[in-house]
């Protein structure tokens, strides 16, 4: 049985791989953060912990000795980036490269190969020179959270140049469900759920044209879990090389809820407008199609209104009984 370590096991991505992995029968370990509530996943083996602390995170990993290590803890919000640089790049950077050494440690100490996936995103690109976006497209981040996994992809490329098979996927916008609700486009289908149900009156939100290559999660931890699993190492772009508005996001959400005249529902915030936003971001995934037979398998708006359904009857169910 193989053996796979997983950080960031909470979030959304880190529940799908789970669950995935061990529906393959891989013994699945898992680093769940020190201050936060376990997550309900049977058969995960967790262990408490913080990424930054390097010394205890790399004794556990050279105990475990795993063949996959997926690193997907994150100090994900663009926006908190802002509020909290310095954290951002300990975790999103500095962290990202200490666990690279730790699984080389690993390799060296067992004399086999480990498979290192490192969740990286397209923020290292900002404002790109050139639409879509491909693995050669330089990197010029505009925000802490694009800077710090700028240079957790960079140190990817340093440890496969030291025969670890090191993969930095570059992942575009990706949604389920499970994103919690301080991402825009959770945010987006709870509260349209909530103004269906007459729980809400409006949706408040920023760059309303801000543009994004949106796609459906569990599509790119398959991608994720391909490009482990490859033959050789290699960055890849994961996107669906289609861009949307976050207005198109607002539109499609509405449609699905049943609410055709809705511009009036939407109130525009500066309290959510951030410093310096990308204003296009889209992803040519051509490497991953070529290489590992990857092909995303939902649609915008079908992806929109999953995520709306969702919170449709997560509104019902929680809606008391008379």
């Amino acid at each position: 049985m193989s053996r796979a370590f997983v950080t960031g096991i909470g979030g959304q991505d880190g529940t799908y791989l789970a669950e995935r992995l061990l529906a393959e029968g891989v013994e699945v370990h898992a680093l769940a953060h020190d201050i936060e509530p376990l997550p309900d996943l049977p058969g995960v083996e967790l262990h408490r912990g913080d990424l930054t602390n390097v010394p205890d995170v790399r004794a556990l990993l050279i105990d475990l000795a795993p063949d996959e290590v997926y690193n997907f803890a994150a100090l994900s919000s663009v926006a908190r980036s802002w509020a909290e640089p310095d954290l951002t790049a300990r975790v999103n950077g500095m962290a990202a490269a200490a666990l690279l050494e730790s699984a080389l440690l690993v390799q060296e100490k067992h004399g086999r190969a480990v498979r290192f996936v490192q969740a990286s995103s397209a923020e290292i690109f900002g404002e790109p020179d050139r639409h879509p976006q491909d693995e050669s497209t330089s990197l010029r981040p505009v925000n802490p959270y694009g800077a710090a996994k700028a240079y957790a992809h960079l140190m990817v490329d340093v440890y496969r140049r030291r025969d670890l098979h090191a993969v930095s996927a570059i992942l575009y916008n990706h949604e389920s469900p499970r994103r919690p609700e301080q991402f825009v486009t959770r945010k987006i289908t709870a509260t349209v759920a909530a103004i269906a149900q007459g729980r809400a009156d409006s949706l408040a939100l920023g760059n309303l044209d801000a543009r994004r290559d949106w796609g459906w999660a569990p599509d790119y931890v398959d991608a994720m879990v391909r490009a482990a699993r490859a033959d050789s190492p290699n960055d890849y772009v994961i996107a669906t090389g289609v861009a949307h508005s976050v207005r198109d996001f607002v539109a499609a959400a509405f449609a699905r809820a049943g609410i055709d005249d809705w511009q009036d529902l939407v109130v525009v915030d500066p309290e959510f407008v951030r410093p310096v936003d990308p204003t296009e971001l889209a992803g040519d995934a051509t490497r991953a199609r070529t290489l590992l037979g990857w092909e995303p398998t939902v649609g915008f708006e079908e992806l929109v209104g999953r995520m709306v359904d969702a919170d449709l009857a997560q509104e019902s169910s929680s809606r008391p009984s008379r």
